[in-house]
């Protein structure tokens, strides 16, 4: 409704509130929760982002208190200092692009504006105190990350800085009683296993991650420094390794950034505790403060898990990179309760290739397509039932094959075929893998004795192990279609330990290699061989082969010749001590 009280530039609104001039030829900006009216103010950009910010002011406040602090910035440290999303720091420095001095890509203001009313920004830190005792540790860290082999963006690596790995494991130390405790990394591109080995060494810690490479480079720096830290290979989508299931007391993840990828890697996680009342996962999460709607799709993937959030520390983890987040994530602690169970087995057994933010594997590249799809175009035709036309009848499919084909063959799933023994050990066996899922293809291969196997691929493989797998088979590639054919029985006494061994993938490797031993005509006891066995490999452990990275997988023929040289040595000194 109109007011009919007079209201010019000198007179007073219906309201009583004096109205100031405009200024001419100077835009006024519109209406503000500071100034609702929006008369009579000029035009201020920086005024405004922070009017529309509202409660969640501080954040760009904290860009502009960074801006002001006469030091050069460059944009990536100002999006990681500031835990603010390139999107929004770009806009404050369009906004301030007047004040600001540049020189090449850096740039600074010579104060901060006045309207941003600067004030102490930063969110309490739990163990922000501690920091400066441990500043060796954290130029180490740099190092060690500055070295790691370089991240592939379809696996969503993102390196955190050496102080956020450090702060993760003092947080740990100053939360938990890690004396004697197990930290199982669910992933580690970060190399927080290393961190919190060296800060605590009586934390036993293991990683599981897909990438043979940071798999390999963790493991030659903890030989090299002593650290109680085992490395196992898996790809989460297809299980977690058997000797760190239900093993851990803690377990640190920074997973995909989507819901899918939280959802899979802290059920698995929850599996590899051991204290199902007591343990404790940690997540390091982040999300766009743009974007709050995909922090509540990755919120319900975690509150269907029936995990009690006991804190979120935010911004508490830095990383170089990931911008579009503002190079930081959101640390939470979870608890599983009774209900957390039924609910992680649920989870696990509908995952699907799909779970990372980029790539062929993104969700966003599967679209509304199943989850796992199946091998296009399978090598097995049905033309003849049960049979193709070089006379390969596969007596077990593999993987998700098309169900009208060869219906009467027993089919099983990737995850089962590397879980368990499959009964009957058959001679023909066809897989189908997904794209994705290439990685797992020297584990497809050993999980069986099978005479002949036929993988099927989504594409040509580019990188084919076949160094791993060369003791038991000899492969051959056709297009999309992968040919592996058993070997005869080797003759030497190494080569029979190594297929022995290689022969019994799912048992454990300590306890196979053991047996090869004592049957090869050493002479050894079952005590003897097992001292023999951890010495030279001290990793051998409670691992089966299926977990074994690829780097321990291509020591394994030397470490069998050894382990063949000091049972020779062990048994002629029991026979000295039998003849005295």
């Amino acid at each position: 409704m109109e007011s009919s009280s007079p209201a010019g530039p000198t007179g007073a609104s219906a309201a009583g509130r004096p109205d100031t001039p405009d200024t001419p030829g100077v835009p006024t900006r519109p209406a503000t929760p500071e100034n609702p009216a929006g008369t009579g103010v000029p035009h201020d950009p920086v005024t405004e982002l922070l009017a529309r910010a509202g409660v969640d002011g501080r954040r760009p406040r904290g860009v502009l208190a960074a801006l002001g602090e006469g030091r050069w910035w460059t944009l990536g440290d100002l999006v990681r200092r500031t835990a603010t999303s390139r999107r929004t720091v770009e806009a404050l420095l369009r906004a301030v692009e007047p004040e600001l001095e540049r020189s090449g890509d850096r740039f600074r203001l010579p104060a901060p504006p006045p309207s941003a009313g600067v004030r102490s920004l930063t969110p309490a830190d739990p163990v922000e105190h501690l920091l400066a005792g441990h500043t060796d540790l954290v130029a180490r860290l740099d190092e060690l990350i500055a070295k790691a082999p370089r991240g592939r963006h379809t696996l969503d690596h993102v390196a955190a800085t050496g102080e956020t790995v450090v702060r993760r494991a003092l947080l740990m130390d100053a939360r938990f009683w890690l004396d004697g405790a197990r930290l199982l990394c669910v992933g580690d591109h970060d190399l927080t296993s290393l961190a919190t080995a060296m800060l605590h060494p009586g934390v036993e810690v293991a990683v599981v991650d897909v990438d043979e490479r940071i798999l390999g480079y963790i493991a030659g720096h903890a030989d090299r420094l002593g650290l109680a830290v085992r490395t196992r290979w898996a790809d989460l989508r297809l299980g977690l390794p058997a000797s760190v299931q239900g093993w851990a007391d803690l377990a640190i993840t920074d997973p995909p950034y989507t819901p899918e990828g939280v959802g899979l890697f802290v059920a698995r996680g929850a599996e590899g505790l051991r204290d199902r009342e007591q343990g404790r996962i940690l997540l390091a999460y982040g999300a766009s403060e743009r974007t709050p709607a995909l922090a509540l799709k990755v919120q319900q993937a975690l509150s269907r898990l029936n995990l009690l959030s006991e804190a979120v520390y935010p911004d508490f983890n830095r990383y170089l990179g990931a911008e579009a987040i503002g190079s930081a994530a959101d640390l939470y602690v979870l608890r599983p309760t009774t209900k957390t169970w039924p609910a992680v087995t649920a989870r696990v057994e509908s995952s699907g290739t799909a779970i990372y933010t980029q790539g062929p594997q993104s969700v966003e590249s599967a679209g509304s397509s199943p989850a796992v799809s199946p091998a296009v175009s399978p090598t097995v035709s049905p033309a003849v039932p049960g049979e193709t036309g070089d006379g390969f009848a596969p007596q077990v499919l593999v993987g998700e094959w098309p169900r009208d084909l060869l219906p009467k063959v027993p089919r099983t799933r990737l995850a089962t075929w590397l879980a368990k023994p499959h009964a009957g050990d058959p001679e023909r066996v066809a897989v189908a893998v997904p794209a994705g899922l290439e990685a797992a293809l020297p584990r497809l291969l050993l999980a069986t004795r099978a005479r002949e196997v036929r993988l099927t691929l989504a594409a040509p493989p580019r990188d084919l192990p076949a160094d791993l797998l060369s003791a038991v088979y000899r492969l051959t590639v056709d297009g999309r279609t992968v040919r592996a054919v058993r070997l005869p029985a080797p003759e030497t006494d190494a080569d029979r330990v190594l297929r022995r061994i290689l022969d019994n993938a799912h048992g454990k490797l300590a306890n196979t290699w053991r047996e090869a031993l004592t049957r090869s005509g050493s002479g050894l006891t079952k005590k003897q061989a097992r001292a023999v066995v951890a010495g030279v490999a001290p990793w051998a452990g409670d691992v089966t082969v299926l977990e074994l990275p690829a780097h321990r997988l291509r020591e394994l023929p030397a470490a069998v010749a050894r382990s063949l040289d000091a049972a020779g040595t062990a048994a002629g000194a029991g026979s000295d001590r039998d003849d005295a």
